[in-house]
């Protein structure tokens, strides 16, 4: 049996929502039994609610918070979180693994991602769409997905968050090609 949990912490961006899944033979209290689902800003497009039955744990987040803190900070440069499985379609998690392999600091154009998906040509926008639907702002990091001419485009987060984190980066349209 899995449980959802869920705690709001604060950060530059905003309040985040962080949603987890728990096993229940790991423990609903225990941050190593936790499987991130699911992080979001207030206004996100796409973006979830506390539902009826999830469970407020904010102890079961302790070393994601940790780790969004180092982030924010800019001690760290990457996450080391156990997330959820099965989210996603077979195709948005082959973008999301794309998004997860850009390096810290550099950033792609969606035409990249497209690319190395081998989704060209009109499958850019299906790309863009899968990006939008990232349930793990920040720690699958696809604010580092610009447009090709080195604008910012397309973050549910909101372009000023998008703004934010490259900044954060220092990887604003820095490209890794």
């Amino acid at each position: 049996m899995t449980t959802t949990v869920y705690a709001r912490v604060e950060s530059p961006l905003g309040e985040l929502l962080l949603v987890g899944e728990v096993r229940a033979a790991d423990g609903p209290d225990t941050a190593e039994g936790v499987r991130l689902s699911s992080l979001s800003v207030p206004g996100q497009k796409g973006g979830v609610a506390v539902q009826d039955g999830w469970r407020h744990a904010p102890e079961a987040f302790t070393d994601v918070v940790r780790q969004l803190e180092a982030y924010f900070a800019g001690r760290s440069t990457r996450f080391d979180v156990p997330l959820a499985e099965g989210l996603g379609t077979e195709f948005q998690r082959r973008v999301w693994a794309v998004l997860e392999s850009i390096p810290y600091g550099s950033t792609v154009s969606y035409g990249e991602v497209a690319a190395q998906v081998g989704a060209s040509g009109a499958g850019v926008r299906a790309v863009g769409t899968a990006i939008g639907r990232n349930p793990l702002l920040v720690v699958r990091p696809c604010h580092r997905v610009i447009g090709a001419d080195g604008a910012l485009r397309g973050y549910a987060g909101g372009l000023e968050r998008k703004k934010l984190l490259l900044g954060i980066e220092g990887g604003a349209g820095r490209s890794t090609s």
